[in-house]
Formats: C-alpha cells, sequence, structure tokens
C-alpha cells in the first residue's frame, strides 16, 4: 500500500461517504472508487462494504484502520523531517577547536545555536590544533573549526573572530615577575614549558619563532598535552611559558602571574573557519548566528 492509497482508504474510512470523501481529498469521485477497488485487489480483500443507502468498514478495513493512519503520521513526519533539514533546523555540525583558548568562544556559539535550533547537534572535539582542523576542514571529517593560520588555505573561508598577542607565564616568584613587559631576549636560558610538537601548535611555532628573533634557542625541558597541565606545573616552580593572551585568562592558576611580552606585531588571529563550498544548511544556520555571538574582529593578519 502506498501512502496517497492510505489518505484515500482512510478520507473514506472517517467519512463513510464518497461524495464527502472525495471533496475532502480534492479529487473525483469516479478516480476515488477507482483507487479503492485497486487497493482491495492488491491486497485481496474487501475493505468496505458498500450498499445503495450507506458504506461501512469490512472487518478487512477495520484491521487497516490503525496502520494507515500510522503510515500517513510517518509519511508526515518524514517530510517534515527533510523540509526542517533543508531549511537548517536539524542536522549535525562537527566542531573543532584548542580547548584553551576557544573553549569559551565554542561554548558560547554552540549554546547560542542550541536556543535557536534546538534539532541542530553538535559533535565536538576540543584537543583540534591548527594544522589538524585545516587538514579536517578540508577533507570534511569537520565542518567547522577554530583556528589560526598565517595564510589563508585554498578552498578555506572565514572570519576573524579573536586577536591574540604573545605573554610570559611565570612562578609569582620569578624574578621578573613584577615587571610591566618582558623582552624575549630576557628569557634566554630558561626552562621553558611547551605544547607538543605534534600536532603542529601555532602556540608552539611562535614560541620558537620569538626565541630565534630573539638571538637564542628556547630549552624546553618538558612538552605537557594541555595549558591547565603547563600552568600547574609553573605554579609549582618548574618553569615557565610564552603563551597567548587568550590561553593565559583561562589558565589563572594560583602562584602563577602573566606579563605581556614586549614585541611589535606578533598579533594571532583565531578564525571561524569552514570549507568555502560547504553546502550544509544547518552549517549556514549556525554560521548565520555566529555572525552575532562571534563578531568579525580587525585583523591586518590577513
Amino acid at each position: 500500500m502506498e501512502v496517497q492509497q492510505a489518505r484515500v482508504f482512510m478520507a473514506l474510512a472517517e467519512e463513510l461517504h464518497f461524495g464527502r470523501a472525495a471533496e475532502r481529498l480534492g479529487m473525483g469521485q469516479s478516480l476515488l472508487s477507482r483507487t479503492i477497488r485497486q487497493l482491495e485487489v492488491e491486497l485481496g480483500a474487501t475493505l468496505f462494504q458498500r450498499t445503495t443507502r450507506n458504506v461501512r468498514l469490512a472487518p478487512a478495513g477495520l484491521a487497516l484502520f490503525e496502520p494507515a493512519r500510522q503510515m500517513i503520521s510517518l509519511a508526515r513526519v518524514a517530510v517534515d523531517s527533510v523540509k526542517r533539514a533543508a531549511a537548517g533546523e536539524v542536522g549535525q555540525v562537527g566542531f573543532g577547536f584548542a580547548r584553551a583558548s576557544s573553549r569559551g568562544m565554542a561554548a558560547s556559539l554552540v549554546a547560542a545555536a542550541y536556543e535557536d535550533h534546538p534539532g541542530i547537534t553538535f559533535a565536538i572535539e576540543s584537543n583540534v590544533f591548527a594544522d589538524e582542523g585545516l587538514t579536517r576542514l578540508a577533507d570534511g571529517s569537520l565542518d567547522l573549526a577554530l583556528v589560526r593560520w598565517t595564510r589563508q588555505p585554498p578552498t578555506i573561508t572565514g572570519r576573524p573572530v579573536l586577536i591574540e598577542r604573545p605573554v610570559v607565564t611565570l612562578p609569582d616568584s620569578h624574578r621578573l615577575a613584577r615587571r610591566k613587559l618582558i623582552r624575549v631576549d630576557e628569557l634566554a636560558g630558561e626552562d621553558l614549558l611547551s605544547l607538543p610538537a605534534n600536532p603542529n601548535s601555532t602556540l608552539r611555532e611562535t614560541t620558537i619563532r620569538l626565541c630565534h628573533n630573539a638571538g637564542f634557542s628556547p630549552r624546553v625541558i618538558l612538552e605537557l598535552p594541555d595549558a591547565q597541565t603547563i600552568s600547574a606545573l609553573i605554579a609549582a616552580g618548574m618553569g615557565i611559558t610564552i603563551t597567548f593572551d587568550s590561553v593565559a585568562a583561562t589558565m589563572r592558576e594560583p602562584g602563577t602571574v602573566t606579563v605581556p611580552l614586549d614585541v611589535a606585531d606578533e598579533s594571532s588571529v583565531v578564525y571561524l573557519a569552514h570549507l568555502q563550498t560547504h553546502g550544509s544548511a544547518s552549517l549556514s544556520a549556525v554560521l548565520a548566528i555566529a555572525e552575532t555571538v562571534l563578531p568579525t574582529v580587525s585583523s591586518t593578519n590577513e
């Protein structure tokens, strides 16, 4: 039985009158009668008992009534689901970011999207660094990512949503802890704590470059998986770290201080990035919300 046959059957089963059922469906009475006869032939059973005075359901029609009603209901649900998906009201968005610097922005966007479009879900990955994020946007395993780049990759687009500046986090007992600004060359010989070399971290690359530009090679004594662990070890007096102000703001470990680095033109830009041609209505809906939640910031690193 097809959905249209079910609709014709239900109209007649509820009206028990060929004329009224045909009018309700907006079809000719002869077509309605032909549809019912064809359905009875397909099912091999009489669905209606007809006389010149009235129409009533036969036992087979009574048995078909509830399944036909459910079939029509499921068809409506299916059509509605397709329409909502096409409108971006339902779907899933794969969202990646590096947790320390971007989790606040990510949380704001996810919460706002849920409020406006509760049918959109997120597959969240919170340990995605820049190179991995860009690679996975390109191969389609992520739809959206908060990433940094120095040169915009092909096929990827995005808006700058955060500008970060380099700082140094030290134990509060450190000789430089009371300074308002610190030059990078003053960190020569210090024990540095760092994120791992892989996956490629823009933060680690910035640290290496700043040190080399200041005339020394950084002495990285330990690589840690996340900024929180680095901050805890700094509080314990194990070393220092060069980081971004956005990352340092999430650490706030007692026993540590954060001081800006005296470097010019060293800002880093975080982009809300996605494929230039993504074809996802759900992602389009999320990006529209992001225009308000994560407004574009002025960037000189385009």
